[in-house]
């Protein structure tokens, strides 16, 4: 085989065979495909897409390229959460002890934020002592110990979808598909889990800005599992404005102990998100036949703080120190606070929520390269959410901050998320659909 034939065969359209895919991964894994090879199949995929034989046979390719972890040994039916991206969104920290609380297994590799969008390891290590590099063997010990458990993903796993993540944000090809669903499901694969709980995220914070996008996504993510005999759910969320308050490291395990105490109304969406996430996982591990069922448990398992229990646990056992974690507000310890108005008022109609995303970063929250350092304590608290109304001279929200570099920028770059009305707008829902195999 050529690679350039098989770049001329996608340009054309055409079905690869599994064999031709595994010779285009294996060969750029391997260095034998160069990088301007690689961008233009990668292109040819975004114009042309694949079929799902196509899609799965790269997946399967991609979680085949370096090492894959066995959990085997673990209790139960190891289940995985995993979120497309988005701004405030502190699910995992939520519904991974929760989930544990009821007797679920727990296993996950997470990333770190880029651009406008929070990872789930910088905000473990928001809290002091974290290390969330740890052995495979420790990984597993601590989830056999207490049930959950998050680190960073392996050097080894999945080294082909590590490159041609890299090459994808440098050559335009983020916003494909069958690119998109195969560097997701391949990662779960690789690490050895059973059972995937997707949230999959549309709006202005989102990758996929529009509802058909992220059903189509989700569909497709959804039908690799089918194929792979791993039971599979994703639940399409809203991203148009942040999940919780909260944006910013520290500010957001602030906010899931504080809805792990039991102290944020069930009407918050972050609590209707993380319990429909931690439902799904609970009946995908064969805990709970239903739904209703399901929450009952997650409910009992909030009101009787072993969620919270089982988050201390996981935190300490990463050697974070939990005394971060009952007191949390320690977490976000800044220089100074400066409340955020708008000019006129009305009702919040529309957020962009990439550009609120975007001002946390620029505060020190997030980073715009893989290299940058981040800030755990600062980022912004909102007050507001859409269809509320604001008076003349009401904060939205609070900015925390160290340092003023980019303050301007940010407050700019802010104010300009939001537009105002005179008729409140209509409810927009948090969640669009469920779908399953």
């Amino acid at each position: 085989m050529r690679m350039v034939d098989l770049i001329e065969k996608k340009r054309l359209g055409r079905e690869h065979t599994k064999e031709e895919i595994g010779f285009i991964v294996n060969g750029f894994a391997a260095g034998d495909v160069p990088d301007y090879q690689m961008s233009a199949w990668m292109m040819a995929v975004c114009f042309m897409g694949m079929s799902e034989r196509e899609t799965s046979a790269l997946t399967m390719a991609m979680k085949d390229s370096g090492d894959t972890v066995d959990l085997s040994d673990l209790p139960g039916v190891k289940v995985d959460k995993h979120s497309t991206g988005g701004v405030g969104d502190t699910t995992t920290l939520v519904v991974g002890p929760l989930v544990a609380a009821c007797g679920g297994t727990v296993a996950k590799m997470s990333g770190r934020g880029l651009g406008h969008t929070g990872g789930t390891l910088d905000k473990l290590e928001s809290v002091p002592g974290v290390k969330t590099s740890v052995s495979i063997d420790r990984f597993k010990e601590i989830v056999k110990e207490t049930g959950v458990c998050v680190i960073g993903q392996s050097e080894g796993l999945v080294p082909a979808d590590q490159k041609m993540y890299a090459l994808r944000d440098v050559t335009s090809t983020v916003q494909s598909i069958p690119l998109i669903a195969s560097s997701v499901m391949s990662k779960k694969l690789a690490a050895g889990t059973d059972a995937i709980v997707l949230d999959v995220k549309t709006g202005s914070g989102a990758f996929m800005q529009t509802l058909a996008e992220a059903r189509l996504l989700a569909r497709t993510m959804v039908k690799i599992g089918a194929l792979l005999n791993k039971k599979t759910v994703a639940i399409i969320t809203d991203m148009n404005q942040p999940l919780g308050l909260s944006v910013g490291n520290g500010l957001e395990v602030k906010e899931a102990v504080e809805l792990l105490s039991g102290k944020i109304e069930e009407s918050y969406p972050l609590y209707e998100v993380c319990m429909l996430l931690a439902s799904h996982m609970l009946m995908v591990s064969g805990l709970a036949p239903t739904e209703a069922y399901a929450r009952e448990r997650l409910k009992h398992a909030l009101a009787s703080g072993e969620g919270l229990r089982r988050l201390k646990c996981m935190i300490e056992a990463l050697g974070g120190d939990t005394a971060y974690i009952d007191a949390p507000e320690l977490l976000c310890q800044v220089e100074r606070k400066l409340s955020v108005t708008l000019e006129g008022e009305g009702y919040i109609s529309a957020m962009d929520a990439e550009r609120i995303g975007i001002a946390a970063q620029m505060l020190g929250a997030g980073r715009e390269k893989k290299t940058d350092p981040i800030d755990h304590a600062v980022g912004l608290v909102m007050h507001k959410r859409m269809g509320n109304r604001v008076e003349k001279g009401e904060p939205v929200a609070t900015f925390y901050v160290n340092g003023a570099e980019r303050l301007d920028e940010a407050l700019a770059m802010f104010k300009s998320a939001f537009r105002l009305s005179a008729v409140k707008p209509p409810h927009a829902p948090m969640v669009y659909d469920v779908i399953t195999n």
